[in-house]
């Protein structure tokens, strides 16, 4: 049995402004950061035999790493849409929403929908593309919705839905 699995879907190329600020920060940081570490990098390679130079190893490492993250964000950053207006029908879930759902037993949780680069499932951020946001996609205030992930799992209603300003 090879190892080969088929291509992930790609993600959706949407984002808020305050996402593709943050990218956009995090790329200069990286820049700077990559500076750094090259001076590191060319002091550890002038100490002499490189094969055995751990500060030379470490500082490749953070390189490489750095050169991954920075070519990513180079890639997808031309591709991504700032979606900078409200939908029009802001009675239903679309992108940019705050959810609130509540079951049957009182429980509260609350969903905020974004761009795949900008997700937080810990803070209730998630991805327009995941299974959750997916479920909540056009529906209204009282709508059932039938979740199947984990300790969510069960039936939710929808309590509240709002759009934060998508500039800010």
């Amino acid at each position: 049995m090879g190892r080969w699995r088929p291509p992930s879907a790609p993600a959706s190329p949407y984002i808020t402004a305050a996402g593709f600020r943050a990218l956009e920060s995090e790329a200069r940081a990286l820049w700077a950061r990559r500076q750094g570490v090259v001076r590191h990098l060319a002091a550890a390679a002038a100490e002499g035999d490189r094969s055995e130079n751990a500060e030379y190893q470490y500082r490749k490492k953070q390189v490489r790493e750095i050169d991954r993250r920075l070519g990513y964000l180079q890639r997808r950053m031309p591709k991504l849409t700032i979606v900078k207006a409200v939908p029009g029908d802001d009675s239903r879930v679309f992108f940019g929403a705050r959810v609130e759902l509540e079951n049957s037993t009182g429980e509260i949780c609350q969903y905020r929908v974004v761009g795949a680069d900008e997700t937080a499932p810990g803070e209730g951020v998630i991805s327009i593309d995941s299974p959750v946001a997916q479920q909540l996609m056009g529906r209204a205030l009282d709508d059932e919705v039938v979740l199947d992930a984990g300790a969510r799992a069960g039936a939710w209603f929808i309590v509240s839905i709002t759009y934060p300003d998508p500039n800010v």
